[in-house]
């Protein structure tokens, strides 16, 4: 299927979609967000259904920039509430099926990600950056509330405190803050995240896609929980992984001292580092 706003394609496994605005800085338009929604819910229904064998999502941004935010040119145009009230529960149900994906997603961000393009790298399980890379919560210089689940995301990584001041602040932060701040994974060289986080995909697709799933979906709920809640919600998704095929080939394999699938990674054991 072909896309205005959007390239999407899976390789070997691993799907990636690149937001393709670039005069734009590939801001955020009804188009594009109908392109992503559409993205989004054919890879959960690919995966609910076993009609696609993809095992992680790489989301990342062409001509220089990961995503400027919403698209203010739009934003002239007359809207009543209830028109920008439908607008953002709409956003809300494709990001909420984002971060619920069951797969490892990496955002390969090079260039700015402002505004709601800040969510979108935050709702990805590990951010690769560039040193030319920015993020923005640049929701308050326009007189407007964060939305696109940031004020869900960004104090879970940050914390409370730190997540008001850069909401509130809508101050710039370069790619290193960022990573001190538990934002981004890695950077790498300009030019190189989407070859990077392609290179993280490759590695972390060796891992039971089940046991990914069921993980996943445990650590989305952390935060919401009860330690019993989550005692007994591991149980219940180890005696699902017990039964896989992949579980029982790995032990097979380790009692033959034969090589493991997937053997783990170090953070920077899986690609040769140009910083």
């Amino acid at each position: 299927m072909t896309y205005e706003t959007i390239d999407f394609n899976i390789e070997d496994d691993i799907a990636f979609l690149l937001l393709n605005r670039p005069k734009a800085k590939n801001a955020l338009d009804d188009v594009m967000r109908g392109e992503i929604a559409d993205v989004i819910r054919r890879l959960k229904r690919g995966i609910d259904h076993k009609e696609l064998d993809v095992r992680a999502l790489v989301i990342g941004g062409q001509g220089g920039a990961f995503c400027g935010g919403g698209d203010v040119k739009g934003m002239a145009k007359k809207k009543t509430g209830l028109m920008m009230h439908s607008r953002v529960t709409d956003i809300q149900d494709w990001y909420r099926d984002l971060i619920k994906l069951e797969m490892p997603v990496i955002a390969a961000v090079d260039g700015p990600a402002f505004g709601a393009g800040f969510s979108i790298a935050l709702a990805a399980d590990f951010i690769i950056a560039t040193p030319r890379s920015s993020f923005c919560a640049a929701f308050g210089r326009m007189g407007l509330v964060p939305d696109t689940s940031i004020l869900f995301m960004l104090p879970r990584i940050v914390g409370l405190q730190r997540a008001k001041e850069l909401i509130f602040s809508a101050r710039v932060l370069d790619a290193e803050e960022a990573r001190t701040l538990g934002i981004v994974y890695d950077i790498v060289a300009d030019g190189e995240a989407i070859e990077a986080a392609t290179e993280l995909a490759r590695k972390m697709k060796l891992a039971s896609v089940a046991a990914v799933g069921l993980t996943k979906q445990l650590l989305n709920q952390t935060f919401e929980s009860s330690q019993a809640a989550m005692a007994q919600a591991e149980a219940l998704a180890q005696a699902i992984a017990i039964g896989t095929g992949y579980h029982v080939d790995a032990v097979e394999r380790f009692v033959e001292k034969s090589a493991l699938m997937f053997t783990g990674f170090s953070k920077r054991d899986w690609r040769e580092p140009k910083l």
